[in-house]
């Protein structure tokens, strides 16, 4: 099928006894204009052929109309649409939770799990939650993040930088 037939055929077009133009343009199955002739004796030749006629171009003038094994055509196109719903990735946002006060070997843990997701493809939002009168030092949250994205350097980038929002300061980071 060529690109200009599937795209027209995105909307609902009209089939067969559903064109009401006296005249039209008729393109055979291969591609091959036939001219200009009365519509019925377009829906004639498709119906003698074993194709629909399909209306590709209703605004052109004369209407452009296309012999089109239907059935066919709408197999393909659901075929086309699962091929493509199986290839699209889908990149989940996954979150890292940290708390102000993480000890060493926590974060080591926690910066292999986040490298972990960034290996398969996701995004990753590091949060640092705030407890208590720990908001009151913002900057140790922002010192946190850094060295976070420092020690993730060689798989990571940042995506989004930090914001404080509440109590949570948070940061995307991508893949390189």
């Amino acid at each position: 099928m060529t690109e200009e037939l599937k795209e027209s055929l995105i909307k609902k077009p009209r089939l067969n006894q559903q064109i009401k133009a006296p005249e039209v343009r008729l393109i055979d199955a291969e591609g091959k204009q036939l001219g200009v002739v009365s519509s019925q004796e377009a829906l004639a030749q498709a119906q003698a052929a074993g194709y629909d006629l399909v209306e590709m171009s209703p605004q052109a003038k004369p209407p452009v109309v296309r012999m089109v094994d239907w059935g066919k055509y709408q197999y393909e196109k659901t075929k086309q649409e699962q091929q493509a719903r199986r290839k699209q990735k889908t990149h989940d946002m996954k979150q890292m939770r940290f708390g102000l006060k993480i000890g060493q070997h926590d974060l080591d843990v926690k910066l292999g799990q986040v490298r972990k997701f960034l290996e398969r493809g996701h995004k990753v939002k590091l949060t640092v939650r705030f407890r208590g009168r720990e908001i009151i030092h913002p900057e140790l949250g922002d010192e946190l993040l850094q060295t976070m994205v420092e020690s993730l350097s060689d798989v990571a980038v940042v995506d989004q930088e930090p914001s404080l929002t509440g109590k949570q300061l948070n940061m995307v980071i991508r893949k390189k």
